[in-house]
């Protein structure tokens, strides 16, 4: 058993993709490291359930292998046996216009056959090698980023179900530096999006990464959990779950962390702290060591989401399931936000015979929707799902799962969070913030950015001598 009597090197708050790939990366280097965690199991925002033969991702329902990392993860927990790829189905996406889905164009053909957008619309999208990048792209929504550079009808029918895909958020309140950095990067580089990803797929390469648009979907036989499942059971007694961490402190060299285990106070001594806990989790837990960080974790807004999954027979379907969904435009003025086909996508989601699909509500786009009760909500958005399949049944199966807080909005202005962080980090060596409100919040982000911070800290250990 794990003595917490003795100082460790290091202590990992979080047992979710940031927290135990972080961890592991020490943990597999010979550092001395435990994870604290809140939750009784580890995984963080991904929980994975079966019921009456549905498998219920109520977080992340995939992931996107951007990093050779994933693949040493999925490796290192013998799990390659249970990863899969997504069914080449799921390259074609629809888009809801005016009632009915359209396939999102994946190529200059396809854009110039497409429907989805207006003669004008392929005109002016056209003229984006010849837009002047922008004198004050640091203070760009992508509302306005994707305006001056696409036109608006792109804005409304690609970019703002795609920022609602993505984030549940809205083009209008999202940073493109923060939210999304490489389009950002794009203009400031090369001057266009269009010129710039042509001449970045070299560069990419040359790195060993992939686009987000050309790197595989992944998730695992009984779902997106088994990850980081696998990495606390390879850790074992080193993980800590029903850890409720209250508050984080300095003496000297070393840092402090108290913490609620199973009903017991405890406090375990380390050199380095590295924290991946939601902004909303932890602007108590430092107020005593970074006295305005309250603040500063509190102005991170994470909207409310509800997760749903409904299961149909397949019979009662009466459109083709021939891609990964669709996602539904703001001026469409639907409840929900889209829907993934996930029995398309992975096998065994949904009994045979039967599909499943997980639709998404609520947001920044309707962060008041709840007001009027999930079941309303709920049947609204299933009859409505219904309408847009061409479905008549009733769902045999449904479950949800409601995020009061669910993804963090790196909203304009959002750097001064990033620089905020930067700077305390500096101030208190051995302390390092990390999780998805920091540079990404997918799970590939949450992976790729963990060995920079388990580089950081293992520097720290070699500076201070407080390695093997």
């Amino acid at each position: 058993m794990v003595d917490l009597t003795t100082k460790k090197q290091v202590v990992v708050l979080g047992a979710g993709a940031s927290g135990l790939s972080t961890a592991y990366w020490l943990f597999k280097n010979g550092y001395d490291v435990i994870v604290l965690e809140k939750n009784a199991e580890a995984g963080g925002s991904m929980e994975s359930v079966r019921m009456d033969g549905y498998l219920f991702d109520k977080g992340p329902n995939s992931g996107l292998e951007i990093t050779p990392l994933i693949r040493t993860l999925v490796t290192d927990m013998n799990l390659t046996d249970e990863m899969v790829y997504a069914n080449a189905k799921g390259d074609k996406r629809y888009i809801l216009r005016d009632g009915k889905l359209h396939p999102l164009p994946m190529n200059p053909y396809s854009f110039l056959k497409s429907k989805l957008f207006s003669t004008k619309a392929k005109l002016r999208l056209m003229c984006e090698p010849f837009i002047r990048r922008s004198s004050d792209g640091y203070n760009q929504s992508i509302s306005d980023f994707v305006s001056r550079r696409f036109g608006r009808e792109f804005l409304e029918y690609a970019i703002n179900p795609f920022v609602a895909g993505v984030y549940a958020g809205r083009p209008d309140t999202l940073s493109v530096k923060s939210a999304f950095p490489k389009l950002y990067e794009l203009e400031e580089k090369y001057g266009g999006v269009i010129v710039g990803t042509v001449r970045g797929i070299k560069e990419r390469k040359k790195r060993e990464e992939k686009s987000k648009q050309s790197a595989k979907m992944f998730s695992f036989i009984h779902g997106m959990q088994s990850l980081p499942k696998a990495i606390a059971a390879r850790m074992g007694e080193r993980v800590f779950c029903l850890s409720d961490i209250t508050n984080v402190s300095k003496t000297g060299e070393h840092y402090s962390v108290t913490f609620n285990n199973a009903g017991i106070m405890k406090t375990v001594e380390a050199d380095c702290v590295i924290s991946t806990l939601p902004a909303f989790a932890s602007s108590k837990i430092f107020s005593s060591l970074v006295p305005d960080s309250p603040q500063k974790f509190e102005s991170v807004y994470y909207p409310p989401v509800l997760v749903l999954l409904v299961g149909f027979k397949e019979e009662d379907i009466k459109r083709p399931l021939d891609g990964f969904g669709f996602l539904i435009p703001e001026v469409e003025k639907k409840t929900f936000l889209g829907a993934i086909w996930s029995s398309v996508l992975f096998p065994a989601r949904a009994p045979k015979k039967s599909a499943c699909f997980t639709l998404f509500i609520g947001g920044s786009r309707n962060a008041d929707l709840f007001e009027k009760g999930k079941d309303e909500i709920i049947k609204k958005s299933i009859e409505e799902f219904k309408d847009i399949m061409k479905i008549e049944a009733e769902p045999e199966f449904i479950a949800s799962r409601f995020w009061q807080k669910s993804i963090p909005q790196y909203n304009v202005g959002y750097i001064e969070i990033e620089n905020y962080f930067d700077n305390v980090e500096k101030e208190l060596p051995g302390l390092l913030f990390s999780g998805n409100f920091r540079r990404g919040i997918s799970v590939g982000d949450c992976i790729k950015n963990s060995e920079v911070v388990y580089q950081k800290a293992a520097d720290f250990l070699v500076k201070n001598n407080r390695d093997f």
